[in-house]
């Protein structure tokens, strides 16, 4: 079996399924690429069980077949070739692989294709489309809420609640939680899903361009579809929690502010701050917000006064700083809202600008416990 190919472009594929490979992987065949050939044109598969990529790439050939390649060996060679073509000769029989280039001639082993998994089918699936940065905005503001705690798995991804008004994405690790909508979406019908991480982080990575995204999905699988891309990947099973439980509903205590200048200003006292609890302590005393940190155990503390706009009693509040920097480098909006209604209360995070027709962002907060 014989086909050429352009390095370059070779390259640019194959690092984009390259997120899908795990280092731990219990099966070696999953360490490589699988080529499926076929006059004209290539598929190529990396799998790591859980989630599946694919994509297709022009190939100077008549023949048909499938081989696997060692995917790490694969992607170092092409990342020192300039853009050239490659002829890669494959030995059906023993699945010996040679490369041949401008300079030389290079031997790897690949493994017989029967041994790769096989792709999943999404069937008796129902699809929607959606626009892919419009996608990508709603993974940049929810990704980083997900939890990692292997006990809980279904709050370590994000959940997906489809309607044929809106789409919802929610991310929570029960400390911080992002709830993202969408109302410029529809749907044949309702239902919902708990995507995984990893595709979740692929589709970040390659989704560039302006376009459709179609999503098709069932009780077990989902499948994104882009350009020549697909992923697919197992969802993750189980209920996830009630959400809107945790939100409050009334909040009297408002507090507006530019999002970098308390941005900032929790950045420089976090420095000070107990290494183990990043605890922060927001006192708000009429047009003033006072943010202040401290470190018992080596005499460290901080204090930051800033003017703000505020309407509320006053208030004393304190937060995790790692979480609070978290939300505000995701919020996306020059000015925020910070509603709170009691000190042992969560605090609802709320963009004033910087929003879309049709979108709508809330972050939440869980307050901790204050030193008196």
């Amino acid at each position: 079996m014989k086909f050429i190919v352009n390095s370059s472009e070779l390259l640019k594929e194959l690092q984009k399924l390259s997120g899908v490979l795990s280092s731990g992987n219990t099966l070696p065949i999953l360490d490589n690429f699988l080529f499926e050939i076929e006059k004209g044109s290539m598929k190529i598969i990396a799998s790591d069980l859980e989630t599946t990529m694919s994509t297709n790439i022009n190939a100077d050939t008549t023949d048909t077949g499938k081989v696997t390649m060692p995917a790490k060996l694969l992607l170092d060679t092409l990342k020192t070739f300039s853009s050239q073509p490659l002829t890669f000769l494959i030995n059906e029989e023993n699945y010996v692989i040679e490369i041949n280039s401008e300079n030389g001639i290079y031997k790897l082993s690949g493994q017989n294709a029967a041994e790769f998994p096989k792709t999943p089918t999404v069937s008796s699936s129902t699809s929607a489309t959606i626009n892919s940065l419009t996608f990508v905005n709603a993974i940049n503001k929810t990704l980083f809420a997900c939890g990692n705690d292997e006990l809980r798995p279904v709050m370590s991804g994000m959940f997906c609640e489809i309607s044929p008004e809106k789409i919802i994405f929610v991310a929570t690790d029960a400390h911080k939680l992002v709830k993202h909508i969408r109302t410029d979406f529809n749907a044949e019908s309702t239902t919902s899903f708990i995507l995984p991480r990893k595709p979740l982080t692929l589709l970040k990575n390659t989704l560039a361009n302006d376009g459709d995204l179609t999503i098709e999905y069932n009780d077990t699988n989902a499948m994104f579809t882009f350009d020549s891309t697909k992923i697919i990947c197992r969802l993750i099973d189980g209920k996830y929690p009630n959400y809107e439980a945790v939100i409050p509903k009334e909040n009297p205590n408002k507090l507006t502010i530019s999002t970098s200048d308390i941005l900032s200003s929790i950045k420089r006292v976090s420095i000070y701050a107990n290494k183990t609890t990043h605890q922060i302590r927001l006192s708000i005393k009429g047009s003033e917000l006072q943010i202040s940190s401290e470190d018992l155990d080596f005499a460290n503390q901080a204090e930051e006064r800033l003017s703000c706009q505020y309407q509320g009693e006053d208030m004393e509040i304190g937060f995790n700083s790692k979480f609070m920097i978290e939300m505000l480098n995701n919020i996306g909006s020059e000015e925020i809202n910070l509603e709170m209604s009691a000190s042992n209360r969560a605090g609802i995070i709320l963009p004033l600008d910087g929003q879309e027709e049709g979108e709508e962002t809330l972050m939440l907060v869980m307050p901790v416990m204050l030193n008196s």
